[in-house]
Formats: C-alpha cells, structure tokens, sequence
C-alpha cells in the first residue's frame, strides 16, 4: 500500500515538472521565439513608379524600414494605375508617390478611395507640365499653336510612361488648346531626359512633360509653360497611402510612414546623386546619414 502512494506521489511529481518545463518552455519561446516570429513577420511590400523622383522617395523610406526598424522591404515597380489598385486589393502595402490633387486624382485616386487610408502629403510643393529650355523664345502652351513654333520641334512633346497621370493631363491640355496638328510621344522618364539632354546639349528645341521636384531642374536651365486654361492644375503634394488593416498589422511601419515627410530640395538632393551615377541604395542611405535628426522625428515612439 505505502509502494503505491509513492508511486501515485511520484507520478503526480513528474507531471508537474512536466507541465512547469512546459510553461518555462512557452515563456522562453514568447521571450525568444517570438522575437524571430515577429522578425519574420515584419514584411513590407512598398508600390512605385519608376519616375526619379518615386525611385528616390521609396529608396530612402525603404532603408529606414530596413535599417532603423528591422523590415524587409519587397519594392513592386509597377505603373500608376496598378500602383494604386495593389495598395488597394492588398497586393502591396504602401506607397509613397501619390500626386495630388490633379496628377493622379480623377484616374487613379478616386476610383480607389475608399478602400486605402490616405496618410497625408508627405512632400509639399510639386508641379507638373509642359517644360522646355530657358533658351526657347516661347512663354505659354498657347505659343505652341503657332506654326513655327510647332516646325522647330516637328509638333511632337515628349512624354513618359503611357498611363501616367501627367500624359492624361498633357492629353487633356492638346484637346484644351486645340493642338491639333501636335503629338505626345509615349516613352519612359529615362528615355525623355536622355532626349532632353541631347537637345540642351545642342541648344535644340524641344518640348517636354516635366515635374518638380526633379534633379534635371537643378542640371539643366528650364522653365514651365504657362498654362492659363489649368490643363495640369496648381500646385501638387505627393501624399502616402497605405491599405487598409495596415495599423493593426505592422503598427511600427505604420507610424513611420505617418510621420515621414520631407521637403522637394530633400528629394532633389538624393536624385541628383542617383543621376551622378550613385545607385539608388546609396544614395538613400547617404541622405540618411546625412540627415539623422528628420530621420529620427519619423521613427520617433517606435
């Protein structure tokens, strides 16, 4: 009788050690495993387009997730129209290129409105439109409607990707100023400054679709057309907008993305590097370093 209480005490013994390695067990896992989940967890899929002034934006944002909050950040080049689908179906979580409120406003934001969160602008002070070098003898996009104004530069604007929020507008401005005898040539951002070059270079003529901020302002003497009939809107801001659920998932890169704001010469700054030759990683991270105590107001209370 006394052999089979000890061994019911012994057995009840050994099943609470059991249950306590398995609790310490749990607790070290929470404290440690954990860590790595969340680690593993801590994903970002960041949409842009493939304009100079995005490639710099969403570099320097994605090395501060990267550097200062532990994320791994996945970068989806992709056209504006799907940009703003992806950020809206979940495909991607944020960007940081919004054009607002003419660029990307009637095409690309309104439709999706209502299922992404607008963070707010996140630079101030953009501009879009028809720009040509400061050496042409020409002030408005009405000028383009004489002849030999439109002979210098076989009556063609060169323009960037098709889709982009600033060809609608410079279709919209062709209609409004009656440009009938004018075409809008479909290229990509690099292909049209490499034109834009080649011409400054010659003191050529040439029309172009242009926006600020832009390192080629800073390289080049240009001016904007006026444009008293509005085709392209006022002044801009570029906004970030992120899908919805993103501030209960990834609470940490919601609040950075919130409180990330900078300013065109900020931009300009990182694209001149990247122009220069620099990549894009670099350049971004040299803005960084250069730029502790702003990086620091976006990740503060993370």
């Amino acid at each position: 009788m006394m052999k089979k209480k000890m061994s019911i005490l012994l057995m009840a013994f050994m099943a609470v050690t059991l249950v306590l390695a398995g609790c310490s067990s749990n607790k070290n896992n929470a404290e440690n495993g954990n860590t790595s989940t969340a680690k593993k967890d801590k994903k970002i899929t960041m949409a842009y387009v493939a304009w100079d002034s995005e490639i710099a934006s969403t570099n320097v944002v994605k090395e501060v997730l990267e550097s200062k909050l532990n994320y791994k950040v996945e970068m989806l080049q992709v056209d504006a129209g799907p940009m703003y689908v992806g950020v809206a179906d979940g495909s991607a979580d944020a960007m940081v290129a919004a054009w607002l409120p003419s660029t990307h406003g009637e095409n690309y934001y309104e439709p999706n409105k209502d299922k992404l969160e607008d963070l707010g602008v996140n630079l101030d002070g953009t501009k879009s439109g028809l720009v040509v070098p400061s050496y042409m003898d020409i002030k408005s996009i009405e000028d383009l409607n004489k002849e030999e104004v439109g002979k210098l530069v076989d009556y063609t604007i060169t323009g960037i990707e098709p889709g982009a929020g600033i060809m609608t507008q410079t279709e919209k401005a062709v209609k409004e100023y009656d440009l009938k005898k004018w075409n809008v040539l479909e290229s990509s951002s690099a292909a049209m400054v490499k034109v834009l070059q080649d011409a400054y270079a010659k003191k050529e003529p040439i029309v172009i679709t242009g926006w600020t901020p832009h390192w080629m302002f800073a390289d080049m003497d240009l001016k904007y057309l006026e444009d008293p009939k509005g085709a392209y809107g006022g002044a801009e801001q570029i906004h970030t907008l992120v899908r919805l659920g993103l501030k209960e998932d990834q609470p940490e890169a919601y609040r950075f993305l919130d409180q990330f704001e900078w300013t065109p010469a900020d931009m300009e700054s990182v694209m001149v590097d990247i122009s220069g030759g620099m990549s894009e990683q670099e350049a971004a991270k040299k803005w960084i370093d250069a730029n502790e105590a702003k990086v620091n107001e976006w990740v503060a209370g993370i």
